[in-house]
């Protein structure tokens, strides 16, 4: 017969406490979903208001001979747009109940920064230089290679958006200098009121 002492002594096992791992599935499920959703916020119908807003940026740097002017025109668009951009994707998403800066949402804001970031500092560059008509195929070209790489965590259509603002930055680089602001109103313009009544329509406003 074995004694009593021979045999191990197992020490207890503390039950792993029930509420913990359902906190730690639910944190896992949650991040996974959020890696995996598409950034919805993109506004349907803000974009048709930026579009328009642009066209009157078009109508008024149309002609204009003082690069200065010109260039104020489309600095003050610009802020304008980015004014109506975020107060409409803000709105979307409150109205969706959806974070701006949940997973997708602050995959879509970093992939978009860095070509605005150095469409920035192109801008001042060659307006220091004295050198704006290159201007309006770089903003285009730019603009679309963010939207197109941060619609890698949208919905579809925005980065086929993203492509055909470039292709129009494309065109806009090697034309004439006097089609400059024409091509700016068909993209920042015209571009951004048809895709935005097709994102309002798709996948709301």
């Amino acid at each position: 017969m074995k004694s009593s002492s021979s045999r191990a002594v197992r020490a207890p096992v503390e039950p792993v406490a029930i509420r913990e791992r359902a906190l730690d599935n639910l944190r896992y499920i949650r991040e996974t979903m959020e890696r995996a959703a598409a950034f919805t916020a993109v506004p349907g119908w803000g974009g048709v208001v930026i579009g328009a807003t642009a066209c009157v940026a078009a109508a008024l740097s149309w002609r204009e001979e003082d690069p200065v002017r010109w260039f104020s025109i489309w600095l003050a668009e610009a802020v304008l747009s980015l004014a109506v951009a975020a107060w409409a994707i803000r709105r979307k998403a409150r109205a969706a109940n959806v974070p701006v800066l949940s997973g997708p949402g602050t995959k879509f804001i970093r992939s978009f920064l860095p070509p605005m970031i150095v469409g920035a500092l192109l801008s001042v560059a060659l307006f220091r230089a004295g050198d704006v008509q290159l201007l309006p195929g770089i903003w285009l070209l730019l603009y679309g290679a963010g939207v197109a790489t941060g619609g890698a965590f949208s919905v579809r259509i925005v980065p086929v958006m993203g492509l055909c603002f470039m292709m129009t930055g494309a065109v806009a680089l090697f034309a004439p200098a006097e089609w400059g602001d024409a091509l700016l109103a068909v993209g920042f313009g015209g571009l951004h009121m048809l895709f935005g009544f097709i994102i309002a329509r798709r996948h709301g406003g």
